[in-house]
């Protein structure tokens, strides 16, 4: 069973994801909040293994909610619920530890598939938000006229960064491919290089981006 916890100012809104997930056979309710603070009893309670947060909630924000909780119980995930689409809600998201983001107006259709996704270690964005940062990059690449810098990086580096912006630590990783800790470590700071990025939160965008993770 994947335990959850549900969290969202809006009642209505809390009580139909419920239903909609309570008809999964692997799927358990182990609490709800209807604020953010709230949200942090529940977990500390319970230890869910995945949480459903809305990002906009009263006395203490979704975001805020997400870091505080991964920092405190790293066993367990986040999915972020939001109104919003664009870019700069998702890498706040993703920097707060949240492993899924998705727009309500999808939650319907595609939470089902986010709450396994995540509880398997892998991050998981709606179909939307994944066509809309691809969107986006292109366009930003045709405006400025600058070449991708994917084609850079090695057969290995692109194995590496999958892996990373599944979510696998570099322990995982050097075992999964067969590599000592330190030429993991030494193939990352060479992707985040190459690729100008500076966090895993902006890698896990990129590789949404290029489509190496949906």
């Amino acid at each position: 069973m994947i335990r959850i916890a549900l969290a969202d100012d809006h009642t209505v809104l809390r009580a139909g994801l419920k239903m909609l997930l309570e008809r999964q056979r692997d799927f358990e309710i182990v609490g709800e909040a209807s604020d953010g603070r709230e949200l942090l009893r529940v977990v500390d309670e319970v230890t869910p293994d995945v949480v459903v947060t809305d990002i906009g909630m009263p006395k203490l924000n979704g975001a805020e909610a997400t870091s505080q909780i991964v920092t405190k119980h790293p066993g367990t995930r986040v999915i972020v619920l939001s109104m919003h689409s664009d870019e700069a809600y998702v890498l706040r998201a993703l920097k707060a530890g949240a492993r899924g983001y998705l727009v309500k107006e999808s939650a319907e259709a595609d939470l089902m598939s986010a709450i396994r996704t995540v509880h398997s270690g892998k991050a998981f964005f709606s179909p939307s938000i994944s066509a809309l940062l691809v969107e986006d990059y292109v366009r930003q690449m045709r405006d400025r006229g600058i070449e991708d810098s994917y084609d850079l990086l090695t057969s290995r580096e692109r194995e590496v960064l999958q892996l990373i912006a599944e979510g696998k630590s570099n322990k995982d990783i050097a075992q999964l491919l067969g590599l000592s800790l330190y030429t993991v470590e030494t193939h990352r700071g060479n992707i985040l290089g190459k690729l100008n990025l500076h966090s895993v939160p902006e890698l896990i965008l990129y590789a949404v981006r290029k489509g190496v993770i949906s």
